[in-house]
């Protein structure tokens, strides 16, 4: 049962508060107008539920802000932040051995400069990444993008070459000479 359905049935029973016309927002602060109070029983239900005013939804849909990293930056992107929290809990234990000074402070350190130089590696290899994505594929938000300006050119060369195939294999079908009329 949903937390409408909940609300509607203790309702309906008189056991759960209603509230007045005066909207008491959430947090307990009362509403302008209203004396911040709510009625409880059978007697503060008599205005039924005409009165009661509409809730907002719990759930509202927004359009993304941003498009959706492409699979391979997003993917470099992943194992980057992965690399990076090893690296810092790396860093801490490494410092915190070194406070302790305890055998294992050396190795850790050096364990951690290392891991500082494959972090390093795999943020430059998500940059790396997607700047060739952006190459290969074309800036896609700058209306006038020569990449985009190139592929439309390839698609018409391409479909130029289909039709020219096209009518080269129904001249070669019909058995003609590539004569469009007899005269």
């Amino acid at each position: 049962m949903g937390t409408a359905e909940r609300h509607r049935t203790a309702a309906d029973s008189g056991t759960a508060p209603v509230r007045r016309a005066s909207r008491v927002p959430d947090r307990g602060i009362p509403a302008a107008g209203g004396n911040g109070r709510q009625s409880h029983g059978p007697s503060a239900a008599v205005s039924g539920p005409a009165e009661r005013p509409a809730r907002p939804p719990l759930w509202v849909e927004e359009p993304a802000r941003r498009r959706r990293l492409p699979d391979p930056v997003r993917e470099a992107a992943v194992r980057a932040v992965l690399i990076i929290a090893v690296t810092l809990v790396q860093a801490v234990v490494a410092f915190l051995c070194t406070l302790a000074e305890s055998w294992l402070a050396f190795p850790t350190v050096l364990s951690s400069v290392v891991s500082t130089v494959v972090a390093t590696w795999a943020v430059l290899d998500v940059w790396v990444t997607r700047q060739v994505w952006n190459q290969r594929n074309g800036v896609v938000s700058v209306p006038s993008s020569t990449a985009r300006a190139l592929r439309r050119e390839r698609r018409r060369a391409r479909r130029e070459e289909r039709a020219a195939a096209r009518a080269r294999e129904r001249m070669h079908r019909r058995g003609g000479t590539g004569q469009l009329s007899h005269s």
